[in-house]
């Protein structure tokens, strides 16, 4: 039976809110009375209702999320026996298994693997100090169910409730969701692994019990609840070394263990002659904040990012006297440069060529990919005037394009780029061209199949963006 979100009880809600495990049968009806013309940032809203799993939402001006998308929950690649990303998973696991235990000789961090994906705006952006005038916030950034649900951008969504449940060492492993340009390195779902350690001030001082985490002068009450105030203090932070609440011993002793520790998962992966490097970055979760660069085939390829946790966010979880350090990485970022996959689409692939390459018996042992074959390029232009006053990133967004694509195409093709943009003064219009080059995983794409294809994409350009062919 489907639930419709306006006689949810606040109960019922928060089961869905937290909602930890989930499945979706062949059979489950991914969308309800759904038409093509709801599946794009700009499009109009309709009443009607998503249902997911189950579980039906009201879709409104927000809704983005396509059938093609859909169909992803519940894969769980990262699970799939002999799968490279679940090898990749799995030594990193291990990896924090060995490098922290309890003094039973367990192994302190907990693992979460299957967290529901579906999040609220609140887990995914508010929680983690994400400016509400943020880019990562648009519509043509991230897969919309409504404006109060989304698939979630990143495992960091999960950080405030499993913290507030009490745990303070846990890594999180799912598949995120961004809407993202076609390429061999872009895919608009793929895999993250996060992990945050928090450290109360006795184990952190255990040798040196006179000293603090927090300043003693520093109260609770001094963040300002206005959230523009704060974000202007959040957009400074790369300039400063700590935050203004921590000690520099807490942070230094921190940051110490933060860094070994990824190093040592570095050498771990990669061998123990890896080059490496940190880079300052800024995160809106994290301050200091850096990235981990190795040296790796003759250039420097970032491979994760890190920081010190803001106390706001410890705070709103209820872990005060507490210092924390978190991590993201992505899996098909490791995987394609340990296995040298040179496709982001073959992670997604069934063929038996593609996963019996891979043995999970020996996590150890890195095969390396050997293409099955090379099947050939196929390659279309195609050239459209955009309505009069549209132009480019304004009132017509190329992701919309790009999922525009993918919904009718699928995984034929292998990427889009933007060849040609012009803007015509007298006729206030702008025409642009898009090479969409297609080559099919398993098999040769015929040129007729192609062009019915093509075909097929551009008649839903113009009955979704109201464009004019060329």
């Amino acid at each position: 039976m489907l639930i419709t979100l306006k006689t949810l009880t606040s109960t019922t809600l928060r089961h869905l809110e937290t909602i930890n495990c989930y499945k979706l049968s062949k059979k489950s009806q991914i969308f309800n009375k759904c038409s093509n013309k709801r599946l794009f940032a700009n499009a109009a809203a309709a009443e009607t209702e998503l249902d997911i799993n189950g579980f039906a939402y009201n879709v409104d001006s927000w809704t983005n999320v396509t059938p093609k998308i859909l169909s992803y929950l519940g894969l769980n690649k990262h699970l799939q026996t002999n799968h490279p990303l679940s090898i990749i998973r799995q030594r990193i696991v291990n990896y924090f298994y060995k490098a922290y235990k309890t003094s039973r000789g367990n192994p302190l961090f907990s693992v979460h693997d299957k967290l529901n994906p579906i999040v609220t705006i609140q887990q995914n952006f508010d929680n983690l100090l994400i400016p509400v005038d943020h880019v990562s916030r648009s519509k043509t950034d991230c897969y919309y169910i409504n404006q109060r649900y989304l698939l979630r951008a990143h495992t960091t969504a999960h950080q405030v409730d499993l913290i507030s449940s009490g745990l303070d060492n846990f890594l999180v492993v799912g598949e995120v969701y961004r809407r993202d340009e076609i390429d061999s390195t872009h895919y608009p779902v793929f895999h993250q692994l996060d992990a945050v350690r928090l450290v109360t001030k006795d184990k952190l001082f255990e040798r040196n019990p006179g000293l603090e985490i927090l300043e003693k002068d520093w109260s609770p009450n001094l963040y300002n609840s206005n959230q523009s105030k704060q974000m202007l203090t959040l957009s400074k932070c790369m300039d400063q070394k700590k935050q203004s609440c921590h000690t520099l011993e807490a942070v230094k002793l921190i940051e110490h263990e933060l860094k070994e520790v990824l190093v040592g998962l570095s050498k771990d992966l990669f061998g123990p002659d890896i080059k490496y490097r940190w880079v300052d970055t800024y995160f809106p979760f994290t301050q200091p904040s850096w990235e981990l660069e190795i040296f790796y085939k003759q250039q420097w390829l970032e491979v994760l990012g890190c920081g010190i946790m803001r106390h706001e966010i410890l705070q709103q979880s209820g872990a005060h006297n507490s210092i924390g350090y978190a991590f993201g990485l992505g899996l098909e970022r490791l995987a394609m440069i340990l296995f040298d996959i040179p496709d982001i689409r073959l992670f997604w692939s069934n063929d038996s060529g593609f996963l019996t390459q891979f043995d999970e018996k020996d996590l150890y042992k890195l095969t390396k990919y050997k293409a099955i074959s090379q099947y050939p390029q196929c390659k279309n232009d195609l050239s459209f005037w955009l309505p009069s006053g549209v132009r480019v990133n304004d009132g017509f967004a190329p992701n919309d394009f790009y999922d525009l694509v993918r919904t009718v195409a699928g995984d034929v093709v292998e990427q889009i780029r933007l060849v040609d943009k012009f803007n015509h003064p007298k006729k206030n219009r702008t025409s642009v061209c898009f090479r969409i080059i297609y080559r099919h995983m398993e098999r040769t794409l015929t040129q007729k199949e192609v062009n019915a294809v093509h075909k097929r994409i551009a008649e839903a350009c113009v009955e979704t963006f109201k464009v004019e062919i060329r």
